[in-house]
């Protein structure tokens, strides 16, 4: 579930920033050539947020998963050697 959802910010943060690129001027002198730069940095924040959500988390829940089921067949085997 989580997985469609990071899909779905990826693909509204693509869609904003190719229809907000070609309006923006980041070589604009004062406050416009700042909101351009900002808003940039922040896009790019929000897309390897998601790619990160998206790429690393199934993994380690697999993982937890898997633990917990081998822990349940798992027998104890103690040695007072």
């Amino acid at each position: 579930m989580k997985k469609q959802r990071y899909l779905i910010c990826l693909l509204l943060a693509g869609m904003m920033l190719y229809y907000a690129v070609p309006r923006l001027n980041v070589f604009a002198e004062g406050l416009q050539g700042a909101f351009a730069l900002i808003w940039l940095a922040f896009a790019a924040i929000v897309i390897a947020g998601n790619l990160s959500g998206m790429l690393f988390a199934p993994r380690a829940a697999k993982a937890q998963i898997q633990r917990a089921k081998s822990k349940k067949g798992a027998r104890r085997v103690r040695s007072f050697g």
